[in-house]
């Protein structure tokens, strides 16, 4: 890793956590370094026929965060998810489609003070509201 990277690397953490709040490790903040606005596209080839299709295609955004996310089979796309991130760098919703991509499922969600989830709203696609997830973390005593 050359000098100006290290120093952009550096300046980017600094700028993550007084934005946050929150520390990011330098594992995490090399990782979206690495990934922003990058497209990884997968590709899967039969063994018998030698055809080859594409298999999974993953979308990150300016900040290193996982927007879309396709899975496809030979015969095209079997499903789609997208990502939208709030405060914190945190996932707010997800969007689930389906082969024809149609939404199937929207994911909402809540976080408790120390960034861990605290309430899922599962959704229609429709909007109306079908269940509610509560996150409960019990932190146990060593023995």
């Amino acid at each position: 890793m050359n000098f100006r990277r290290i120093i952009a690397v550096a300046v980017f953490a600094i700028a993550t956590v007084a934005a946050f709040g929150q520390s990011l490790s330098p594992e995490t903040i090399a990782k979206r370094e690495r990934r922003k606005n990058l497209v990884v596209k997968e590709w899967n080839t039969d063994a018998k026929t030698q055809t080859r299709w594409l298999d999974h295609v993953t979308t990150y955004d300016e900040f290193g965060r996982k927007i879309e996310e396709i899975e496809y089979a030979s015969y095209g796309q079997k499903w789609r998810e997208t990502y939208e991130y709030g405060e914190h760098d945190k996932i707010v919703k997800e969007v689930e489609y389906d082969d024809r991509n149609k939404p199937v499922a929207i994911r909402k969600y809540e976080y408790n003070s120390d960034f861990t989830k605290k309430k899922q709203y599962n959704y229609a696609p429709n909007g109306k509201l079908l269940t509610v997830k509560v996150f409960e973390y019990i932190y146990q005593e060593a023995e």
